[in-house]
């Protein structure tokens, strides 16, 4: 399949071909979900905790005989029913991610990508090199082609201007393409692929 190759300022240049094993795959949300999900879940510290009854500091003594005082034995004040006593089943610190085959996650990366093409929200764009960092231009290019969320993929290495001129800009991204991911396409309304991006991707996943 062919797709327009524009600029900022909305102009075609050309055209590129894209191949249908990339971006024309059926659309499978259960792909995209179990990437999502290992996506997250990787992102999540584990760092929560509470203590155990051997970690709370306290007296090691019986509070009360265990026969006679007419209430229920108890061996430890640092026990789960006592006020300041142990949490039971508490989370402990541990991680969450989980292992996701390499070809699951190559498929449900060409799915996304072929989700964000039926949909018409993928765009080429020659190349997104700034002479200097402005902001309000690259605003004024985005309302031009219609771009409000929008996540961008560049090359290997960012336009250092390009970047500094987008970050004060809501709900749009730029990455390069070493970083693209299921996630960040999907959370966009608008994937833009630059010229050399796209001929990456194509030799990456073909």
């Amino acid at each position: 399949m062919q797709v327009d190759v524009t600029t900022l300022s909305n102009k075609n240049v050309g055209k590129l071909e894209l191949p249908d094993a990339i971006y024309g795959l059926p659309i499978r949300s259960d792909l995209l979900q179990r990437a999502v999900r290992w996506q997250l879940a990787k992102r999540q510290s584990g760092n929560h905790k509470t203590l155990s009854v051997t970690e709370i500091r306290g007296t090691t003594a019986k509070p009360w005989n265990q026969k006679g005082s007419g209430k229920a034995r108890a061996g430890s004040v640092r026990s789960t029913q006592f006020r300041g006593g142990a949490v039971a089943h508490g989370p402990v610190v541990r991680s969450h991610s989980f292992k996701l085959p390499k070809k699951v996650r190559q498929l449900a990366l060409k799915t996304a990508l072929s989700s964000k093409k039926s949909d018409g929200n993928l765009y080429v764009i020659e190349n997104l090199t700034l002479d200097k960092p402005s902001t309000g231009s690259l605003v004024a290019s985005f309302k031009t082609l219609g771009w409000s969320s929008v996540l961008i993929v560049q090359g290997n290495d960012l336009d250092k201007n390009f970047s500094y001129s987008i970050r004060n800009i809501p709900r749009a991204d730029v990455i390069s393409v070493n970083g693209i991911n299921v996630y960040d396409i999907l959370r966009k309304d608008v994937l833009v692929l630059t010229r050399e991006a796209a001929e990456i991707l194509e030799e990456r996943l073909k």
